[in-house]
């Protein structure tokens, strides 16, 4: 009966690990999925964790105070989801980036989920990186990272101290790489704002303004859905570094 006891106790513990990630952070957030759902899934999913790995979970419950260790696991959901929220967070900056030079910036997307507004291009580019996720087995290197967090740090593991340096080397990176997401349509915005600027010292009386939100609203239209096409490289970057930067900034102290 105890060690049923245990064993309960630390899939509870686990699932705080699990949960951040599959309730709060993208691509998960951009799927409406039922919160029973997400509830079971955890649950299951820590359950199997417990179960495969008792020594790492389980047995190390004895001579711990149980508050400490929800906020110790809790600690290591939130860095996970982080590591995904900052990455799909750099895609949707650059699609706002994208939005404000094509002359949508006005124009904004509802999130039921966070109830937050996002840009129009900044959406298409989260789709399409959260449709790479699913598509390129995202969950499975998901569940590796979250194994891999159980054998580097079981539960008990001690107060967590986070590397801040590797963490901005990680923003850094995922922002720098975002943007080559958006350079070929990003170039050919400005070469249009160049043209345009050298028709209206020719054309004075032309309405530069309306012209040029036509006409770079069109470049827009055309030239996003080939940046998304030919940048599936850089998709894949960000995802991996999503999912294999947390155990850098995870240290013992």
């Amino acid at each position: 009966m105890g060690a049923w006891v245990d064993s309960l106790e630390a899939s509870l513990l686990v699932s705080l690990r699990l949960a951040p990630a599959l309730a709060f952070a993208q691509p998960f957030s951009l799927i409406r999925i039922p919160v029973v759902i997400r509830l079971l899934v955890v649950l299951g999913l820590s359950l199997w964790l417990v179960d495969a790995r008792p020594a790492l979970t389980a047995d190390r419950l004895a001579g711990h105070s149980f508050v400490g260790l929800m906020a110790g696991e809790l600690a290591i959901g939130v860095s996970i989801a982080l590591a995904l929220q900052l990455a799909f967070g750099a895609i949707l900056w650059v699609g706002g980036v994208l939005d404000f030079q094509a002359g949508y910036g006005l124009a904004t997307l509802a999130d039921p989920t966070t109830r937050e507004e996002l840009p129009l291009a900044g959406t298409v580019l989260a789709y399409a990186a959260a449709a790479l996720f699913f598509t390129t087995g995202g969950p499975y290197d998901l569940l590796a990272l979250w194994v891999a967090s159980i054998e580097t740090l079981p539960v008990g593991y001690g107060m967590l101290t986070p590397d801040m340096a590797a963490l901005g080397a990680y923003i850094g990176s995922v922002f720098a790489i975002a943007l080559g997401l958006i350079g070929a349509a990003m170039l050919a915005i400005f070469l249009a704002d160049i043209v345009i600027a050298f028709l209206s010292r020719t054309l004075p009386q032309m309405n530069v303004l309306l012209l040029g939100f036509q006409v770079k609203a069109m470049l827009l239209l055309v030239t996003l859905p080939l940046a998304v096409a030919v940048a599936g490289a850089l998709f894949l970057r960000i995802l991996r570094l999503a999912l294999t930067a947390p155990p850098s900034w995870w240290s013992v102290g």
